[in-house]
Formats: C-alpha cells, sequence, structure tokens
C-alpha cells in the first residue's frame, strides 16, 4: 500500500494543478448536463444505431480530446504534432461509441425474460473479443513493441489490491442499503425482470458473463488509453482517461459517477506506473461483483 500512495503523492506533485482543475471542472461540468438534462438517456431512446454511434461519440470525444487540448494550451505539450497521435486520439472514442451502440439479439426463448438472460450471457463476452480484435489491431500497427495493452504479469504485488478491496467493503456495505443502489443492482434483476426464478448455476453464469465485461473496460482504457499514450503524453495521458472514464458511467447512480472519475485517477495512476492492468482489473472487478452480491443480499 506504501508503494501506491507514493505513486499517487509522485503523480499530484509532478501533474500540472491547472489542468488538473480544469479537466475535473470539465468532468464536473459533463456530469452535471448529462443528470440535469438526461443527454445518456436521450441518446439511448433514439432507435437510430448511427444516432447512437455518433451521440455517444461527440460526448466521448470531448470527454478525450478537450483535457488534452488543455494540456497543449496551458502546458504548451506537442501532442497533436504527431499524426499517429490524431489518428489514434479520434480512433479511441469511436471504438467505445460502437462498443456501447453495439444491440444484436438472438431469439432463445419465448419467455422475454429468459430470452433476454441468454443474450446478455453472450453479449459482453462477445464485446471482450469486439474490443480485443480493435485494439489488438491498433496494437500491431503503433505499440507491437511492448506488451500487448498492459497484459504483463511481471513484478505483479497482489497485496496493495487485496487491501484496497477490503477498505472497499464496508463502502459497498453501507451503499447496499439504500434504494437507488438497490434499483441497480444485481444486473440481473435489472436487466432480465428476475432474480429468485434462476438457480444459483445461472446467476454465476451471468456474473462471469458480466465480469468479462470488466477485462474489456480495463484493457480499453487503462491498457490502451493509458499505454498506446504514454509514449507521446507520459503520465499526461491519465487526466483524459478518467475523464472519458467517467462518461461511460452516465447511465449509474450520480455517486457512482462521481467517484468513478476518482477511481479512473487511481486505477490510471497505477496502471501508468506499473505497466500492468491486472491488479486494477482483481480492484475494478471486484467491487464490481460486491456491489453485485450486496444487491442480492440487500433485495432480499
Amino acid at each position: 500500500m506504501k508503494l501506491l500512495l507514493n505513486y499517487l503523492k509522485r503523480y499530484f506533485y509532478e501533474t500540472n494543478k491547472l489542468v488538473l482543475i480544469l479537466v475535473s471542472l470539465l468532468t464536473a461540468i459533463l456530469i452535471f448536463f448529462n443528470y440535469y438534462y438526461g443527454v445518456d438517456q436521450w441518446i439511448s431512446n433514439k432507435r437510430s444505431l448511427i444516432f447512437s454511434v455518433i451521440g455517444r461519440y461527440i460526448v466521448f470525444l470531448i470527454a478525450f480530446g478537450l483535457p488534452y487540448l488543455l494540456y497543449a494550451l496551458i502546458a504548451k505539450r506537442k501532442y497533436f504534432s504527431h499524426r499517429s497521435f490524431n489518428i489514434v486520439l479520434l480512433i479511441a472514442p469511436l471504438i467505445f461509441s460502437l462498443k456501447a451502440a453495439f444491440n444484436i439479439t438472438f431469439h432463445f426463448s419465448d419467455d422475454r425474460s429468459i430470452n433476454t438472460y441468454w443474450n446478455h450471457v453472450f453479449y459482453w463476452p462477445v464485446l471482450l473479443c469486439i474490443v480485443s480484435i480493435f485494439l489488438f489491431t491498433l496494437w500491431k500497427m503503433f505499440d507491437s513493441d511492448q506488451p500487448f495493452y498492459g497484459t504483463t504479469t511481471k513484478n505483479i504485488n497482489w497485496k496493495p489490491y487485496c487491501l484496497m478491496l477490503l477498505i472497499m467493503l464496508p463502502l459497498v456495505a453501507a451503499a447496499a442499503t439504500q434504494p437507488d443502489f438497490l434499483a441497480i443492482y444485481p444486473k440481473l434483476k435489472l436487466i432480465t425482470g428476475i432474480n429468485t426464478d434462476v438457480s444459483w448455476c445461472q446467476k454465476i453464469l451471468f456474473e462471469l458473463s458480466y465480469g468479462s465485461d470488466f477485462i474489456g473496460i480495463e484493457l480499453f482504457f487503462r491498457g490502451f488509453l493509458i499505454l498506446a499514450f504514454i509514449k507521446w503524453a507520459g503520465k499526461d495521458a491519465i487526466l483524459p482517461m478518467a475523464c472519458f472514464y467517467c462518461t461511460i458511467h452516465f447511465g449509474k447512480p450520480l455517486g457512482e459517477c462521481i467517484s468513478s472519475y476518482f477511481g479512473g485517477l487511481v486505477l490510471g495512476i497505477v496502471v501508468a506506473n506499473t505497466k500492468s492492468i491486472w491488479g486494477g482489473l482483481m480492484v475494478h472487478l471486484g467491487i464490481a461483483w460486491l456491489m453485485e452480491l450486496g444487491g442480492y443480499i440487500g433485495g432480499q
């Protein structure tokens, strides 16, 4: 834990404080506009796939591109002089926009709830495969001199991540008593409308599938958005990633959305120093499953 605290202290000591304040303010403005005007819900309600992709692309590009622009204007960074940086900067929000808009369904059962259940069991692993293919292609084009976006397992100390999960345990337990939390978790009940009518084996299968989405998220946000951009931006890559990461939580409870910005910062700092996503994935996935467990217990 001491090592992680040193990473955090060094980052906040070295980072440009004005850019940090402005990006945090930008994130707060985006959160306000979303929850006051219902931007994400408005985009989601549109039936057009093209509109959904373009709408989310604009939001994601603002969240990801403006922090880099602030660094360029205030800290006089030269990122935009690199053609490959500009290409990858524009492609990154598009990949996640396509992921967010992806909605192909199959017919498994005439029962709507069961059909929704099985579609989601397949849905998240398919998304992981699609995102991985995009990222693998970019890695081969731009970054094949490094391990595939943080998937190295060298020199990982698991103890600090276990401590982080223990710290989160009472916080999740407290959150699981709140009505807005129980309205969202467990995902099985929210998405399919079923909870007690399925076996624990089916619940576990659903949770494993749900967990696969977090692998894709860590690979994209901490692996790709940090380790692909670090060669141009160094640790400046952390703030744009954290702002972008916050915007993908716009459909979640407000508290979870706000905390995602700070969580994104912490996990980004860790990956920038360790060059590995596995510790962050353990924390992220662990918290997600703790929240799911809290939803199952709190909803009884």
